[in-house]
């Protein structure tokens, strides 16, 4: 979810994805909201989920400010998956290096770093204690993970977290919101790029369908190459309502 949402329809929310077996609950930081106080909103209803932000950009907020804020706010640090990444900065392996540092200097959680290309995937696997793709096909996922994970082999670390936004939405509720996103982050330099890679659109990385059904079966693709699915909510409103459907469409599948 956005961290931009009312914390009232975070809290159902991830009170629902806790009672529904989802292992994981994500906010989305954004600029002009804030992703740690969202997640302690979650933290209010729920136990056992693991809380992630994903990602925060060093260049907007540096290392310590946040650790500063995790602390203030009394994140749980057993369960939270703190993402952050380079932005914008034209020197982003070195922010991230740095930022890493300074985060563990003076917090416990897991951090995981936001990786599109392969020299941010090889730094994840020397560094990271997980990494977070964004917009990217099953097979590219496949082979962004491979670099991560060899590269953690050949530096004698344990293996890194896969894990991944992939926007899932139900249609035709949701196709407006989500081909204004596709259409934004594709005129985004970085992003614009990371999909050349791929040949494919922004919006090919998307798991969309008219039911629970269509979009199980893709999310069980990306299960195949993955240690984490994040269901990255795309929904035609930020109502509980409208973000509790498509939960419960995605909801992980009882054994």
């Amino acid at each position: 979810m956005a961290a931009a949402v009312a914390h009232d329809v975070i809290r159902e929310v991830a009170a629902e994805a806790e009672a529904l077996g989802y292992s994981s609950f994500w906010v989305n930081d954004t600029p002009g909201a804030d992703g740690l106080a969202a997640l302690a909103a979650a933290a209010e209803v729920t136990d056992r989920v693991k809380l992630g932000v994903g990602v925060i950009p060093l260049d907007r907020r540096p290392a310590q400010a946040i650790a500063d804020d995790v602390l203030r706010v009394e994140l749980p640090q057993d369960r939270l998956l703190l993402g952050v990444g380079s932005g914008s900065d034209p020197k982003g392996l070195a922010l991230v290096l740095d930022g890493l540092a300074g985060l563990r200097e003076r917090l416990t959680c897991h951090v995981a770093i936001s990786a599109l290309g392969p020299r941010m995937c090889a730094l994840a696997g020397k560094t990271a204690d997980g990494v977070l793709f964004n917009w990217l096909i099953p097979s590219f996922a496949l082979h962004s993970g491979e670099i991560v994970v060899d590269t953690a082999e050949e530096s004698g670390r344990p293996r890194p977290a896969l894990m991944a936004y992939v926007r899932c939405a139900l249609l035709p509720q949701a196709e407006a919101r989500l081909e204004e996103e596709s259409g934004r982050y594709g005129s985004f330099p970085k992003y614009a790029a990371h999909f050349e890679r791929m040949g494919v659109s922004a919006c090919n990385t998307c798991i969309t369908g008219p039911d629970a059904a269509s979009l199980q079966a893709g999310i069980a693709r990306h299960e195949a190459v993955l240690d984490e699915t994040v269901v990255r909510a795309m929904t035609a409103d930020d109502s509980a309502a409208s973000i509790l459907e498509l939960l419960r469409a995605c909801a992980p599948l009882r054994q």
